[in-house]
């Protein structure tokens, strides 16, 4: 049997995030990222308490839009994460400022280079 997935819109907020289920009637907030994911899974478990096995934390799916991404993860540059990906600076802003929305290719061009980099941190050692 595939296994279902629950897709959760992240908002921030005064006091943190907040989160919806896409397709379902679930709702939670934290004061932190991590702790509104935590709150996700518990509501979707209570949610779906017909079940006589919880779901775990794979089955959850978590989206961001850009904006909040960016506000969310201050220590990404914009502007050199546009140079490392070969994406025009100004392009890449007016989607971080909400002025645009980048296509499914852009996301997933701008998403690869994030993951790139992501993948070199967990590869670097410091001394």
């Amino acid at each position: 049997m595939k296994m279902r997935k629950f897709k959760f819109v992240i908002e921030r907020t005064k006091t943190g995030y907040s989160g919806f289920e896409k397709n379902e009637p679930i709702f939670t907030t934290g004061k932190t990222m991590l702790e509104l994911q935590f709150n996700a899974l518990e509501a979707t478990n209570l949610y779906l308490d017909i079940l006589d096995k919880p779901i775990s934390m794979d089955q959850l799916d978590f989206e961001i839009d850009f904006q909040q991404f960016f506000e969310f993860y201050k220590i990404i540059n914009s502007k050199h994460l546009a140079a490392r990906i070969g994406m025009n600076e100004s392009l890449l802003s007016q989607y971080v400022n909400g002025k645009k929305k980048p296509s499914k290719k852009q996301v997933n061009r701008i998403v690869d280079g994030l993951h790139k980099v992501g993948r070199e941190l967990i590869e670097l050692t410091l001394v």
